[in-house]
């Protein structure tokens, strides 16, 4: 009896595979993490056969006591930008994969910008010019990685995000989804298609690239895997936040959502509108299901939970990220030091690559407490600027902001970001929302739910963070005078 689930959470540290029921029951959970590269400062790559290998590991776990026989469908997530080529005959990537991290392009996007590109990219992809994204990636990869150019020209080499890959490597198929498409800067958002003219800017050429598919649907069927039967429906895509968002049953335009994993990532579903921003955020789309698309507002903040492990592993202040909430609560405040987490360059709505992290407002009586504090304060108050632009755009307050991902345990967090954002926040029971997104649409591209009201009935609520009342306006100044000096 085909009875389960099988969701892959292909993330930028760890690779979860979860198994869910008919009543969305969690029947078996595995993660594995695997290593991230650091050639040259600003330069972050994965290995495209140990991405694999953690998907292996993973799933392998969670299948520990249940017969593979009873999977129905598998649903990928992954981490959006990130993007590589492989061998069509092989599988094989002749390179690194380019994370969404890296910012080795950046000068060429500063010279896309110089060159006028600005707007018409915004208006056709709904995203700026930053490196972020991964359609310079794949021009960088294909000037400079012997063998590609030629390789992607003939069709021999594939490229794509990692759900490509990964549906590759599971069923023989090249494709992708809307929403991971729409961050590639080469799809345009309202033909739903990829677009010539900027494929030709980047020398992308269209025999490597995959073919566009709805997020709920049978793609193709197991085989060959090793580590899982042949015959099994893949029928689940969407790049993590999308797949968050639809995790988090933010079906109404309005309702939006935070994942707080290595980055934080803000959507708004803003239904059949794809809405120009004149505030820094961008233009994505949600999902497609049944031909049907809906789009979302969204900002990106390129470092959250790896400002912890950052605190962890660069300066040793504990050994467990989730010492974090003790250390920073034995201090009833940052003691005047700031935090701004530009480690990676700073994202929506500043988008200034060139911006690094700042520690600021140190004395004599600085400790390690009022440091981990303010790297949780620092967390939590550049999703105030995210969502301040977000609501302007939206031309509507929040009223609520449903959270998830690892850091959402962290009850100083949620609270803190309660208090500055002056919204209720609210934590949903399950904090998977990544994974049980992919779940459920794998779900509903083979009839195992009905629909989006199925996702809905499941969401429950674990706990809500009312904001107490403090001086925000204060309390902003400090931050976006430590953001313009970063």
């Amino acid at each position: 009896m085909r009875d389960l689930i099988l969701a892959i959470d292909q993330g930028t540290t760890g690779t979860t595979a979860l198994l869910l029921d008919h009543q969305s029951r969690v029947v078996g959970s595995r993660n594995v993490e695997f290593p991230n590269y650091f050639p040259e400062p600003g330069r972050v790559e994965h290995d495209a056969e140990e991405i694999w290998a953690s998907v292996a590991t993973a799933v392998n776990g969670a299948l520990a006591q249940v017969n593979p026989e009873r999977i129905a469908a598998i649903g990928i997530t992954n981490q959006r930008e990130t993007s590589l080529f492989w061998e069509r005959a092989s599988g094989k990537a002749p390179a690194r994969a380019l994370v969404w991290q890296d910012r080795r392009t950046a000068a060429r996007c500063e010279a896309l910008r110089e060159a006028g590109w600005t707007d018409k990219v915004r208006a056709r992809t709904g995203l700026v010019l930053d490196p972020y994204f991964s359609g310079t990636k794949a021009e960088w990869m294909l000037s400079n990685v012997p063998g590609v150019a030629e390789g992607a020209a003939s069709g021999a080499l594939a490229w794509g995000t990692i759900d490509s890959f990964l549906a590759f490597r599971l069923c023989g198929e090249h494709v992708t989804d809307p929403s991971n498409a729409s961050r590639t800067l080469l799809f345009d958002l309202h033909r739903m298609d990829w677009d010539p003219e900027l494929c030709a800017l980047l020398g992308v050429p269209a025999a490597c690239l995959p073919r566009v598919v709805d997020n709920a649907g049978v793609i193709g069927l197991t085989r060959g895997v090793g580590f899982l039967p042949d015959g099994i429906p893949v029928s689940g895509l969407a790049g993590d936040q999308q797949s968050a968002l639809f995790g988090q049953a933010c079906f109404s335009p309005g309702m939006a959502k935070c994942t707080y994993g290595t980055g934080a990532f803000l959507l708004m579903n803003t239904g059949s509108v794809a809405p120009v921003s004149q505030n820094g955020m961008l233009t994505t789309v949600a999902w497609r299901l049944g031909g049907q698309t809906t789009y979302a507002l969204e900002g990106s903040a390129f470092i959250a939970g790896a400002a912890v492990q950052w605190l962890r592993d660069g300066l040793g202040f504990f050994s467990s990220s989730a010492e974090i909430e003790a250390l920073a609560a034995s201090v009833p405040d940052a003691g005047g030091v700031s935090f701004v987490p530009a480690l990676a360059g700073l994202g929506a709505p500043h988008w200034r690559a060139d911006a690094r992290g700042l520690l600021c407002g140190l004395t004599r009586g600085t400790t390690r407490a009022h440091i981990a504090r303010a790297v949780i304060e620092g967390v939590a108050l550049q999703i105030v600027d995210i969502l301040d632009a977000m609501a302007a755009d939206a031309g509507r307050p929040l009223a609520e902001l449903r959270v998830d991902g690892g850091a959402a345990r962290n009850d100083l967090l949620m609270q803190y970001q309660a208090d500055v954002l002056a919204s209720r926040i609210v934590r949903p029971k399950n904090l998977e929302s990544t994974a049980m997104g992919a779940a459920y649409l794998a779900g509903l591209g083979v009839g195992f739910w009905a629909g989006p009201e199925a996702v809905s009935a499941a969401w429950a609520r674990d706990r809500v963070f009312e904001p107490a009342a403090l001086d925000r306006a204060a309390i902003l100044a400090t931050w976006h005078e430590a953001v313009r000096r970063a």
